[in-house]
């Protein structure tokens, strides 16, 4: 029988599972690792979860959980992480069906955001969550102003990008 813990974990889980499969489309290249990735994300947030102070919005503290768990698997990939195995966790959340048909001009954005350094990728995957900044400054560890400064240098090379 599941937890109080354990039922409002997987209801928040459920109800934001989108951020972590956002993240998941910009850190891996295909529909295997897209899975791999969001088991993993999964497992560290139940394992981080206990600590959650509610000092922020629950969707900003798992978009820096699943930030941090995608650049610690992916930026070394010469380096092999060991991740949890999923059968040790026993609670399931029923997953939204992930979509990977998009439309060509989409395809060609997430291709140019695919580009940028992780911060700028994280950057705007919150912007285009529609947060606000004061919520992606503090997802991100930078000052606010730091971060209206980096979207306008981000939207500038995205441009570059898209147009050379």
């Amino acid at each position: 029988m599941k937890t109080s813990l354990e039922k409002k974990f997987i209801d928040l889980l459920e109800k934001h599972q989108n951020i972590a499969h956002k993240i998941c489309r910009m850190y891996t290249y295909d529909a295997d690792s897209h899975k791999d990735l969001f088991q993993e994300i999964t497992v560290q947030l139940w394992k981080a979860y206990p600590k959650f102070r509610e000092e922020s919005k629950f969707s900003t503290w798992m978009y820096r959980v699943a930030f941090n768990t995608a650049i610690t698997l992916y930026r070394k990939k010469k380096r092999r992480v060991q991740t949890s195995p999923w059968e040790d966790y026993d609670f399931k959340i029923s997953s939204e069906g992930y979509d990977s048909t998009l439309d060509d001009n989409l395809k060609l954005m997430y291709a140019a955001i695919k580009e940028l350094n992780d911060i700028d990728k994280a950057l705007v995957l919150l912007y285009l969550e529609d947060k606000p900044y004061t919520e992606i400054s503090e997802a991100l560890g930078i000052s606010e102003v730091n971060a209206r400064v980096k979207m306008n240098r981000v939207k500038t090379k995205l441009k570059n990008i898209l147009n050379p």
